[in-house]
């Protein structure tokens, strides 16, 4: 036992360090800890979504330790949250120089950067190389047999038709078989490729079959239509598949020479093309694109089956296959190589390579997470690629909010993105680690992905400038098309943007059946607020359900006003809060150029309210936009000191050949 006089000499080494380290920040111990209980405050405003009341308190705790990092990388996140980016990227700059982050602020640094630079749009610039392969057979067993055409989900997955083993296989992003079909009651007869309809049917050529086979969404036997002949509406090899705008089904007859065209419900329409064998098909803009293996070219047509074009020199590929579309690219798969050609110019570049192993690739399409899938006849496997960059780069991993309400039982929502912004989907609870203080917590369980989620929070914002007065009728009505969409899920909101933004609406969808817009209390005005109304709707969304959006009503002809926030600070507000931002205009005229560039970059849609097909697609339209969000649930093992120490948490997400980190804190309840 320590004698009282060595307690007395540690106790004073103890103060003279203290001491000592005030005197060279000129800190005191009151300082330190008024700095503690603002940072606290910011912390707890932060995760309730109150990102300026956030930047206020870390800006108040700075007062008091101005060097202190963790203090700016949480004023820096409040700024990124808050659509601020350039000040939040100035703010991680100061804490990187003070030694503080290390590698994983570095690396948040250069994403949010080169994000604010680059293009979203998909590019043939960048090689897509291996991220990961998954084989038919191994030494004792077979999984499927001689994997031919794709089709992407939006939740990850993908499904591959197994041509030799007759079967339709379901891979999730880890390429893990979840689901087998095989079609109908006498089973696939080899079949190649697979389309999604308009109303998500799936279409299923088989080559030995002469037949197409429909199946739900699901891949569960519908019909099939089809037969073996040279006549209107039969088959010699039925290959590829691809669908204009008005639900035709094209597809190319590989015996007979020729591609046959049906409607959505399988009659026979016509047959064109006189080809020696033609192998993929895609339609762009309702302009049809066929490639002939023997003569290495593609040809355009018009949807009517007129000839136009050869878009290319024969014998531009050796023996090519399958056709996608991606952006303004076709995705030609030749051999083992895989190649991009602009629809406009014809320009051929190589964007993938197999190697020089034996190999027969004969589709490739992009997926919901931006990987290329392509299928190996000869070699058996399946293929995801992904960019260099992606690769080398990383996953872009957030912890969007720590609730430790019920500590220690603790909830996270989660992040994760590519280096483009574009949501990773499909993660499952394997592909998460999540640690405190670096090591592993308890109960660590997926609780819910926002890509599954069928609830929706939406804010519509009025315009309310003078020229809206004639358009009563008609924004009453769109909100009630819009509030019975919602099916009595989520929560409505209704903002109107005149020259002081107001929420007039807080309600469930049901309860606003019989709206009227005379209950609106704002007045008309000639001057608009509306960038404050988008930020006053955001403000609304961010703590809503995972899934959210805003509408904006108008009739195109106000001045939007942007005073305060810029259209860069404004999207990625909306942007970095996975909230949406869609239009239904009043009149059939294009929105103003401010809220186009909202639209487009922000995930939005734009319709006019009397198209054809109604405004009530718009709700299941934002349900069905991407996101990488993900919830979870775990039990915390940490000391708390009756709440009033600050608790790491960190998580790591693994896909394949790429990975990500985050780390932040939170306060447990005080005691």
């Amino acid at each position: 036992m320590k004698s009282k006089k060595s307690v007395l000499k540690y106790f004073f080494i103890s103060l003279f360090f203290i001491t000592f380290s005030f005197s060279i920040f000129g800190q005191t111990g009151q300082d330190i800890g008024y700095a503690e209980e603002e940072f606290r405050r910011g912390v707890q405003a932060f995760y309730r979504g109150s990102f300026n009341d956030a930047i206020l308190q870390f800006e108040k705790a700075l007062s008091y330790l101005p060097e202190e990092g963790l203090i700016l990388d949480w004023l820096g996140k409040s700024y990124y949250r808050a659509g601020l980016e350039s000040a939040a990227l100035q703010q991680w700059q100061f804490a990187l120089e003070l030694g503080y982050g290390g590698q994983l602020l570095q690396n948040t640094l250069e994403i949010i950067r080169g994000r604010r630079s680059m293009e979203n749009d998909f590019t043939i610039e960048e090689r897509y190389v291996e991220a990961g392969d998954f084989f038919g057979s191994n030494s004792e067993n077979v999984f499927f047999g001689q994997p031919a055409g794709i089709l992407s989900c939006n939740d990850g997955s993908f499904w591959v038709s197994a041509y030799s083993t007759n079967e339709l296989i379901k891979f999730d992003v880890n390429g893990t078989i979840i689901d087998r079909k095989r079609g109908p009651i006498n089973g696939f007869d080899g079949p190649m490729d697979i389309e999604k309809t308009s109303d998500n049917r799936i279409l299923v050529t088989e080559f030995n079959g002469d037949r197409i086979t429909v199946l739900n969404e699901n891949g569960d036997y519908i019909s099939s239509f089809g037969e073996k002949g040279r006549g209107l509406g039969q088959f010699l090899g039925p290959q590829y598949l691809a669908m204009d705008s008005n639900d035709n089904i094209f597809v190319t007859d590989y015996g007979n020479g020729r591609i046959c065209v049906f409607d959505n419900n399988g009659n026979p329409l016509f047959d064109f093309g006189d080809f020696v064998s033609p192998t993929g098909i895609a339609i762009v803009d309702d302009y049809v694109y066929v490639v002939d293996s023997v003569i290495g070219n593609i040809y355009r047509y018009d949807n009517s089956g007129n000839y136009i074009e050869m878009l290319l020199q024969d014998k531009s590929f050796a023996k090519p296959e399958s056709i996608s579309v991606v952006g303004d690219y076709l995705i030609v798969t030749d051999s083992n190589k895989i190649f991009g050609v602009n629809v406009e110019s014809g320009e051929i570049t190589e964007i993938a390579n197999a190697g020089n192993s034996p190999s027969r690739l004969v589709s490739a399409d992009l997926d919901e997470n931006s990987n290329l899938i392509a299928t190996d006849f000869q070699g058996n496997q399946v293929y995801v690629l992904s960019r260099m960059s992606e690769l080398i780069g990383g996953l872009y991993v957030e912890i969007v909010r720590v609730n430790a309400d019920n500590f220690p039982q603790v909830a996270l929502e989660v992040k994760v993105e590519n280096r483009r912004r574009e949501p990773v989907v499909g993660l499952k609870d394997v592909n998460f680690l999540i640690t405190e203080n670096k090591y592993n917590v308890t109960n660590q369980k997926l609780t819910g992905t926002a890509t599954e989620n069928d609830v929706c929070d939406i804010t519509i914002i009025v315009d309310r400038n003078t020229s809206m007065k004639q358009y009563e009728d008609e924004v009453t009505q769109a909100i009630k098309e819009i509030a019975a969409a919602m099916n009595g899920k989520g929560t409505l909101r209704v903002i109107s943007d005149g020259a002081i933004p107001a929420i007039e609406l807080v309600a469930n969808p049901s309860d606003v059946t019989n709206f009227q817009i005379s209950k609106l209390k704002s007045n008309y005005s000639d001057k608009n607020s509306t960038d404050l109304a988008i930020r006053l709707a955001c403000n609304e969304l961010v703590n809503g359900e995972l899934k959210r959006g805003i509408i904006y009503l108008s009739n195109g002809k106000s001045n939007s006003s942007l005073k305060n926030y810029s259209l860069t600070e404004l999207s990625n507000y909306m942007n970095n809060n996975e909230i949406s931002f869609s239009t239904i205009n009043l009149e059939n005229t294009s929105a103003s150029s401010e809220i186009n560039f909202l639209v487009e970059n922000s995930k939005g849609f734009s319709y006019y309210i009397y198209r054809p097909e109604g405004i009530t697609s718009i709700i299941s339209d934002i349900l069905d936009i991407s996101s990488g969000l993900y919830t979870f649930t775990y039990t915390s093992s940490l000391p708390t000191n009756f709440g009033r120490d600050f608790l790491s948490v960190e998580v790591e997400a693994y896909l394949l050949n790429r990975s990500g980190r985050a780390e932040t804190g939170y306060y447990a309840p005080l005691n």
